[in-house]
């Protein structure tokens, strides 16, 4: 039994290690996020209840077909079923099975159904609009982490640096070369190196909790896969924002939307005209009733040949039988006058028509401002990008005879920390500029239509 225990808890702590050894690549990321988030699976929920609204309009070109049964108790005085008055207590039962289909409601049955299906598409749309949303939610969270990572080794190989200037400052100063303030200067810069490296690993940290909470999976172990990016030729995407707009326009999720909201508003404004047209059903049924006298034999009255009265039995089966009758007819319904709630009807459709054509044209004017805001940040970046990557060459070389001349006793610690903080400082500007360019990139390619993908 105690070996089983441990074999069991065995397995679990190699589960757990492999799950805390797990990076997650950013498709796994978006693919978990877009299954598992809580708003999209609302809005998969609200996508199969306009679903069902479809079932309920397609079944109003189907006949309805319904049955009653009843039972009741009389007492006193009653009509019974031959047209004579009886004073007793008595019980009945009657059966009916009716059924309606309209046949004409000025197109309102097949407008609705019209419209609930535009519904239904744009469900689908608002749908793939949150989701597009999250996945990019995800690709920022996850380029902040691998920046946040890149800010880590930068701060890191700091670090290494200034070992090696303690230990020849130490070095230096057993020599009797250097004073022991060269020693003390570059163990404080050890030291604001090293609290340099913590606040970069708990920003890293903060990025990686924020990255879990989004994709709503514990923190605990929780990483990323490393992706080295490398840029070989920045540029844009065209050179102007027409193209870019005019794809988005065509195939972004929201615009459809809008436009499926405005062709709803124009189904909703034939729905309000129906009501000025004449209603035509065509209903049928049929029934049967039972009557019992209490106390007494189900029998009736009859004449036979001999112009005697007789009786004869009565019962729940004849009765039903005798008593069964059927009907149809149509039913034709034509509107005079409705206290004008048709004409305002259709006067509140066309309102609501303008406003959907409206809105249709704000969200194209407001696509049009971000995408020429997502433009000018990435053209901005790309400035960015390369002002970066010219210091940090600039700054690389500079180090390089900084570091000759350190060595050779030509500079002193306090100039050699200023120029490699020079260089720190590049090397933070170029990676931000390096991740804010790909972001910014990455997005004008959503507008575009191309899938997101991290090399």
């Amino acid at each position: 039994m105690r070996t089983k225990i441990v074999g069991i808890l065995a397995f679990f702590l190699f589960i757990n290690a492999n799950a805390q050894d797990k990076k997650w690549t950013l498709q796994e990321c978006v693919d978990y996020a877009l299954e598992h988030n809580i708003s999209i699976k609302q809005q998969e929920l609200s996508k199969e209840l306009v679903e069902e609204d479809i079932t309920i309009a397609k079944g109003n070109f189907y006949p309805s077909l319904n049955s009653s049964v009843t039972q009741n108790w009389n007492f006193g005085s009653y009509i019974d079923n031959y047209g004579g008055r009886v004073s007793r207590d008595s019980r009945s039962n009657s059966f009916g099975l009716n059924s309606n289909v309209t046949l004409y409601n000025g197109n309102r049955n097949k407008n609705n159904l019209l419209q609930v299906q535009k519904s239904l598409e744009a469900a689908g749309f608002n749908l793939e609009e949150n989701k597009n949303g999250i996945m990019l939610y995800v690709v920022n969270f996850y380029l902040n982490v691998l920046l946040n990572k890149e800010s880590i080794i930068i701060a890191q190989d700091q670090i290494d640096i200034s070992k090696k200037q303690v230990e020849r400052a130490k070095t230096l100063v057993e020599a009797g070369s250097q004073p022991r303030t060269t020693l003390l200067e570059a163990e404080a810069t050890l030291a604001a190196n090293e609290q340099q490296l913590t606040t970069a690993k708990n920003t890293l940290d903060l990025s990686l909790l924020s990255l879990a909470q989004l994709l709503q999976v514990s923190h605990k172990g929780f990483d990323v896969q490393d992706v080295a990016l490398t840029i070989d030729s920045a540029s844009l995407i065209y050179n102007d924002t027409d193209v870019i707009f005019n794809t988005a326009v065509a195939n972004l999720p929201e615009i459809k939307s809008a436009q499926i909201a405005v062709e709803r508003s124009e189904i909703g404004v034939e729905i309000a005209k129906g009501a000025y047209y004449p209603s035509l059903s065509f209903g049928a049924g049929l029934g049967t009733s039972y009557q019992h006298n209490q106390g007494e034999k189900d029998v009736r009255p009859i004449i036979d040949e001999n112009n005697n009265v007789v009786y004869v039995p009565n019962g729940f089966g004849t009765q039903l039988e005798d008593n069964l009758g059927y009907n149809f007819g149509f039913s034709l319904n034509i509107p005079i006058f409705n206290r004008f709630q048709t004409k305002s009807n259709v006067a509140k459709a066309q309102i609501n028509q303008e406003i959907a054509v409206l809105q249709l044209q704000d969200k194209q004017v407001k696509l049009r401002e971000t995408i020429e805001k997502a433009y000018a940040d990435a053209k901005a970046s790309l400035d960015q990008y390369i002002s970066a990557e010219k210091s940090l060459l600039a700054q690389n070389e500079s180090y390089k005879n900084a570091q000759i001349s350190f060595d050779n006793g030509a500079m002193t610690s306090f100039d050699f920390d200023q120029v490699r903080n020079r260089l720190v400082n590049a090397q933070a500007s170029m990676a931000n500029a390096k991740y804010n360019f790909v972001f910014r990139t990455k997005l004008l390619e959503y507008y575009l239509g191309i899938p997101i993908v991290l090399e």
